[in-house]
């Protein structure tokens, strides 16, 4: 029977979600992997790495979720393997080698020759396939990768979502947050989570921006699941909370150095005396209302974690 990496628990039997929730850690790079970001070498190593990564992607027009189980095989091996400083073609021929073996996981037809482009250093496939078996051991051949995705379905399946059009938009726009919270090669607090908290928090965030009248009980649900720490559930959240507002104050700085912006500004914000005001309100308005978000997620938590200790002691 084939395996959907990205949908392992489309039947939801309990022995199989227990099972996938009990195996999750395996799929993690190793547990001093942090501390190893003390170090610039590391930084760079993993930064360029991801970096070629993602170019190979925009080449071949692949798909997000590729690079995502091809950066997951690199975070695993780079935590166990010390890669030599100063050879940049190690790090190009790692890139590959882990594109590689993501797409023959997820059976993807591509071809190495215009993966690697016309420029810098070139791989046969026997140099690649070298490669590619140094990974498989490092990482015990656990090739089938455990990832956020493979949690999606499970926790979609908690909320009172009937409409399919509904749930597949909420879990379109977690898939979404969770690619991108991975692409930010110099930000890896992320990577000290287990998948399930990520996918947790990432169909949280996802909910709020387009549930937001039924994110309590998305809260709820979520919170109420037996399989999650919900001291990790809520760290996660703020992480990629900042994260994401990090993202949106980029965004409005764009969005407000363009004089086609602020003279739609002054439509809609006549009450200001200049564009400079028109610009600063909406950004604090922005940042006010995401701290507010992590804020009251983060006292229903806490609320819950009280309830539940209370229970217990009776």
């Amino acid at each position: 029977m084939d395996f959907d990496l990205e949908n392992p628990l489309t039947s939801l039997q309990s022995d199989t979600v227990s099972a996938l929730f009990a195996s999750e850690s395996h799929h993690m790079p190793s547990q001093d992997y942090l501390q190893r970001f003390q170090d610039f070498k590391s930084v760079f190593v993993r930064r360029e790495t991801i970096s070629l990564i993602l170019q190979a992607q925009f080449a071949s027009d692949f798909d997000p979720s590729l690079a995502y189980l091809a950066i997951n095989y690199l975070d695993r091996f780079i935590s166990k393997e010390e890669i030599p400083q100063g050879k940049p073609w190690i790090l190009k021929l790692l890139a590959m080698s882990c594109i590689s073996l993501a797409a023959k996981m997820k059976k993807h037809d591509f071809s190495l020759t215009d993966l690697q482009g016309e420029e810098g250093f070139i791989f046969d496939s026997q140099t690649i396939q070298r490669m590619e078996l140094l990974i498989l051991n490092a990482l015990k051949w656990r090739m089938r990768s455990i990832t956020p995705f493979s949690f999606l379905h499970f926790f979609v399946s908690l909320f009172k979502l009937t409409d399919p059009p509904l749930r597949q938009a909420l879990k379109d726009h977690a898939t979404e947050i969770i690619l991108k919270s991975q692409n930010c090669s110099t930000d890896v607090k992320l990577l000290m989570f287990k998948p399930s908290i990520i996918a947790a928090s990432a169909l949280l965030s996802a909910s709020h921006e387009l549930f937001p009248l039924q994110f309590p009980s998305f809260q709820t649900a979520i919170s109420s699941c037996s399989y999650l720490n919900q001291e990790k559930l809520l760290e996660c959240y703020s992480v990629m909370e900042d994260f994401l507002m990090d993202g949106y104050q980029s965004l409005f700085d764009k969005m407000f150095s363009s004089e086609t912006t602020d003279n739609v500004l002054d439509l809609h914000f006549s009450t200001s005396s200049s564009d400079d005001e028109s610009s600063e309100t909406i950004v604090v308005i922005s940042n006010n209302n995401k701290r507010r978000k992590i804020e009251r997620f983060c006292n229903t938590l806490r609320f819950h974690q009280s309830v539940t200790t209370m229970l217990n002691l009776r």
